[in-house]
């Protein structure tokens, strides 16, 4: 994936990386749909940026500093994104973790905006191999925990009523 020199991929990945870099993408999603959709969207929004809150956490705050990975050799990498790379643990990607949770913590609340928001999703964790930032496994993990993060965001009210009920 790291090597792959289609046009296509030069020119679209790039902005994409710039677009999820500080989960800017992100929060501009869950202020479209919170300005847009109504209580369904404000809803959605809501789940999405907590969503990514805890995968971030999760990623950055407590996989990365447990897990220290060197990032893939810059020699396996044959375009030039390779000099702006993270220095921290390739290990979890935290840029997919967050583009998981919001996704999938969006979707329940508002099916055809988390299909939007699959696209840009899937572009983000292709993205961080292309740019050499990320060994695929690094990306497999940060979705693992943007899942695990969505879902303890959907189940937290769940348990929060039936603890204090």
């Amino acid at each position: 994936m790291a090597a792959w020199e289609s046009a296509w991929a030069r020119t679209l990945l790039p902005p994409v990386e710039e677009a999820a870099e500080h989960t800017k993408l992100w929060w501009a999603a869950a202020l479209a749909m919170a300005a847009a959709g109504g209580w369904k969207g404000r809803k959605a929004a809501t789940a999405g940026v907590t969503g990514m809150a805890v995968a971030e956490l999760l990623a950055n705050a407590v996989a990365k500093q447990l897990i220290q990975r060197r990032r893939p050799p810059k020699e396996w990498i044959p375009h030039n994104d390779v000099e702006d790379r993270p220095d921290s643990s390739s290990f979890p990607s935290g840029h997919t973790a967050a583009a998981v949770a919001f996704t999938a913590a969006v979707t329940p609340s508002w099916p055809r905006a988390g299909a939007v928001c699959a696209v840009p999703m899937t572009l983000v964790a292709i993205e961080r191999v292309h740019s050499g930032a990320h060994y695929p496994s690094d990306v497999a993990a940060g979705a693992a925990i943007g899942l695990a993060a969505a879902a303890l965001v959907r189940a937290a009210p769940r348990v929060l009523v039936r603890h204090l009920g």
